[in-house]
C-alpha cells in the first residue's frame, strides 16, 4: 500500500453518519471479517474461546503466542501488581449505590489513576490489566450491598481469582467461573473503531493517563446502543419468556416477534454493523449453553429467538445483518450459570474491553510512527446554519 493509495473517499452524505467506514489508522490486535468474525491477531476469536484468559491476554499484548514459561512468567508480573490500593477500595465503598453500577465503574478509574498514574502508559496498561479484576469485584459488591471485597487470589487464576472475590449470594463457584472464562476472553477486544475503544484512544491522545482514558472508555461503553446492550437483551428474553411460557413453540416466537414488529416494537439481540452472518462469538456461546443448560427456561427462548428472529428478520431486504450477535445470548448465559444480574453485565463488559483498549492505547501512544505516537485527535466540522441544513 503506497502512501498516495485512495482508502476513502468523502462525499456530502458521509456527514453525520458516525464516522462509520473511515480509516484513520491501524489497529494490532484485532480485527471482525464480515464472513468469518471477529480474530485474535490472526486467530478467530472462536478456536481460543477455550484457552485460559492470560494466555490470550498475552496473545493481545505480544502480537504472538505465548510459551508455557513465557506466560508463567506474564502471569507472575500481574500477579504481583493485582491487589488495588486499600485507600481506592475504601474510597469505593463510600460511593453512593443511586444509578447504574457504570458509574461507580468510571468513578473507580479515575480514584484509581489517583494514586497510580504516572504517564508512563505501558506500565499503566500492565496495572489495570492486573486489578481490573479486583476493581470490578468491589464495584459490584458495593453497588449490590453484597459486602466486604476479599483480596485478590491470583494464583487461582485471572477469572477464578475475579469470581472468589464477588459474593454473589448462592453462587456456584465452578459454574460462575466457567461462565466468566468464556465471556471475558470473547470481549477482550474488538477492532480499533468501535465506540469505546475509539474514544479511549482519543482522549488518550490528548495525553490524559492511562486511567482517565479508560475511565471515558468506559462512559461511551454504558451506552444502551453499546455495552449496555446485554443488559437490555436478557430483557428481552425474559420479556418473551413472561409472554409465551418456556415450552413455548417455534410458531408462537415467530407470531410474538411478528406482533412486535407491526407494532414498531425493538427485537433485541440482532444485526451487526460489520458482520454479515451469524456473530462466531454467539455460535460459541449458544454451543455452550445447549451443552451445559439446555433445559433452563432463559435457554430454550434464545435458542427459539435466535431461529425465528433470523427468519423473520430475513424477509426484510432493508436489514443487512439479520443474524445473532453476542449481546443476544451472553446475558442468558450468565443468568443460567448463577449471575443473573443484568445491571452488572456492562461491568463485566468493560472488565474484559479494558485489556484490548488499554493494549491499542499503548500502540498508539508509544510505538505508531516509529515510536513517535500518533497526534491529538482532530477532526474537521463544517460550519451551517441549522435552517439550511
Amino acid at each position: 500500500m503506497s502512501d498516495e493509495e485512495v482508502l476513502f473517499q468523502i462525499t456530502k452524505d458521509k456527514l453525520e453518519t458516525g464516522l462509520r467506514g473511515f480509516p484513520i489508522g491501524y489497529c494490532t490486535t484485532s480485527f471482525v471479517d464480515p464472513q468469518k468474525g471477529l480474530f485474535y491477531i490472526d486467530k478467530p476469536v472462536a478456536e481460543l474461546a477455550y484457552w485460559k484468559p492470560i494466555q490470550v491476554i498475552y496473545l493481545l499484548y505480544h502480537g504472538k503466542e505465548g510459551t508455557p514459561q513465557q506466560i508463567e512468567e506474564f502471569n507472575k508480573d500481574l500477579a504481583q501488581r493485582a491487589c488495588c490500593p486499600k485507600e481506592v477500595i475504601a474510597a469505593i465503598e463510600r460511593l453512593p449505590r443511586q444509578g447504574h453500577p457504570m458509574k461507580l465503574f468510571s468513578i473507580s478509574l479515575l480514584i484509581l489513576g489517583m494514586f497510580e498514574a504516572t504517564g508512563n502508559y505501558q506500565q499503566g496498561c500492565l496495572n489495570l490489566i492486573a486489578k481490573i479484576p479486583h476493581l470490578s469485584a468491589a464495584v459490584i459488591n458495593h453497588h449490590a450491598g453484597w459486602g466486604i471485597t476479599p483480596d485478590p487470589q491470583p494464583e487461582l487464576g485471572y477469572m477464578e481469582s475475579f469470581a472468589r472475590m464477588l459474593n454473589v449470594p448462592g453462587a456456584d463457584f465452578y459454574e460462575l467461573t466457567r461462565a466468566f472464562n468464556l465471556f471475558n476472553i470473547l470481549h477482550f477486544d474488538h477492532g480499533g473503531g468501535n465506540l469505546s475503544t475509539f474514544v479511549g484512544k482519543a482522549v488518550a491522545s490528548g495525553l490524559e493517563d492511562m486511567y482517565g482514558s479508560l475511565c471515558s472508555a468506559m462512559c461511551a461503553l454504558a451506552g444502551p446502543r453499546h455495552g449496555k446492550a446485554n443488559q437490555d437483551c436478557l430483557e428481552f428474553v425474559r420479556e418473551v419468556l413472561e409472554e409465551v411460557g418456556e415450552n413455548a413453540t417455534t410458531a408462537q416466537v415467530e407470531a410474538l416477534i411478528r406482533h412486535r414488529l407491526a407494532n414498531n416494537q425493538l427485537v433485541f439481540g440482532f444485526g451487526h454493523a460489520v458482520l454479515r452472518v451469524e456473530d462466531p462469538r454467539a455460535t460459541v456461546e449458544y454451543d455452550f449453553i445447549k451443552k451445559h443448560y439446555p433445559n433452563h427456561p432463559l435457554v430454550k427462548i434464545a435458542l427459539l429467538l435466535r431461529t425465528e428472529g433470523t427468519k423473520v428478520l430475513s424477509e426484510n431486504p432493508k436489514i443487512a445483518d439479520p443474524h445473532p450477535n453476542v449481546d443476544g445470548v451472553s446475558g442468558t448465559m450468565l443468568t443460567a450459570a448463577g449471575f443473573g444480574y443484568p445491571e452488572y453485565y456492562t461491568v463485566l463488559f468493560g472488565l474484559a474491553r479494558i485489556v484490548g483498549i488499554s493494549i491499542q492505547i499503548v500502540y498508539e501512544r508509544s510505538q505508531a510512527r516509529g515510536g513517535k505516537g500518533t497526534p491529538i485527535v482532530r477532526p474537521k466540522y463544517l460550519f451551517k446554519k441549522r435552517e439550511e441544513i
